[in-house]
């Protein structure tokens, strides 16, 4: 039995393990994830009878593996597509027709946690929630991965050991790292595996996102779910109306994701969260021209510090840390901080792990 550890719950983490465990038998799957949630930055949140998806927006349906997971793979009762037209804006709130070039905009009437749960669900993972880890070991001799979380407590051995957290937060463990090297000269020679890793993944720049929540009893009369900022030099960087989404919203109301952009997120992340969401639900309403939307009746908000990747990762370092068992996940490996993107490399790396297992 090949023993599995996963640090983190995301998208790519879920895919991961489904993919071992599809593929292979020999195989039992542990996973510590930090929060009490499922899914990463793929997060829904639920209000009465609201429910929101305040990270992720949707899945795009940009790549066929991940395409047939959600459409023939899982089970589809609530998935639901957004069909209403992502449109732009730019600096100056000039409103213009017109970048919906997704074929798709999927998400869940449960909201996009859901990929996650469905996935998990057909494992035997185990998963610990609200359990941080906060160091990682190799024992070189034996060729296996420990872990510790902030308890104290330690976890393995594992044979093999996946790491889903952004690649800033993945980079400190990593330099947490213990190696008990021996007397064999690859495996002294390997000890600095994760402290290249760890400097490949600390280079990947991440985009900051400082995201409010607004709720109002009325519904807004426009044509398009989304407006994104195509520029990047509004201070706001994104729009989502939750109502186009089907099962999310009651009729005649309306939700507002708002997600600001990367400068005004940094300037403000450790603000009043008040006062930040009356200052976003003012350029909110003059960007939509409707001073209705100065007033919500109730919000929300969450910071993201680590939101998106600018960039994909050094390949060099992660194939390297491969040889000895030690895996990246993420949007951040795939390069492209899309949910689909890292739902693609879940499976690939999963897939791979499980090749070398029956190997």
């Amino acid at each position: 039995m090949t023993r599995i550890g996963i640090v983190g719950a995301g998208a790519a983490a879920a895919a991961a393990a489904y993919a071992l465990e599809s593929a292979s038998d020999d195989v039992s799957v542990t996973v510590l994830e930090k929060s009490g949630g499922l899914c990463g930055r793929a997060a829904t949140r639920r209000r009465e009878d609201v429910t929101y998806d305040y990270g992720a927006n949707y899945v795009k349906s940009d790549d066929k593996r991940v395409v047939d997971l959600l459409t023939e793979t899982l089970e589809t009762d609530g998935l639901v597509d957004v069909t209403d037209p992502v449109w732009t804006f730019d600096a100056d709130g000039q409103i213009s027709e017109g970048r919906d070039a997704d074929d798709h905009k999927w998400t869940y009437e449960a909201g996009l946690t859901q990929i996650a749960k469905r996935l998990f669900a057909r494992t035997d993972a185990t998963i610990h929630r609200n359990t941080r880890v906060k160091a990682i070991s190799r024992e070189s001799a034996a060729g296996t991965w420990r872990l510790e979380d902030d308890a104290g407590d330690r976890w393995g051995p594992f044979d093999a050991l996946l790491l889903n957290p952004p690649a800033p937060q993945t980079a400190d463990l990593l330099r947490s790292a213990e190696w008990d090297a021996d007397t064999d000269t690859d495996a002294d020679a390997d000890s600095d595996v994760p402290q290249r890793l760890a400097d490949a993944a600390e280079a990947v720049p991440y985009r900051t996102i400082w995201t409010g929540v607004f709720h109002y009893p009325f519904e807004l009369d426009v044509p398009y779910y989304a407006l994104v900022n195509t520029d990047k030099a509004h201070e706001i960087g994104w729009i989502g109306r939750e109502e186009c989404k089907p099962g999310h919203v009651p009729d005649g109301e309306s939700l507002l994701v708002v997600q600001a952009n990367h400068e005004w997120s940094v300037d403000r992340y450790d603000d009043d969260p008040d006062a930040t969401l009356e200052a976003l639900a003012e350029l909110t309403a003059d960007l939509l021209g409707d001073d209705r939307l100065h007033e919500p009746d109730w919000t929300d908000h969450q910071g993201w510090r680590y939101a998106l990747p600018e960039d994909g990762v050094d390949r060099e370092p992660v194939r390297a840390a491969e040889d000895v068992d030690l895996y990246c996940l993420g949007d951040w490996v795939a390069g492209e901080g899309r949910l689909h993107a890292a739902l693609r490399n879940g499976l690939e790396t999963g897939e791979r792990i499980a090749e070398n297992v029956s190997n």
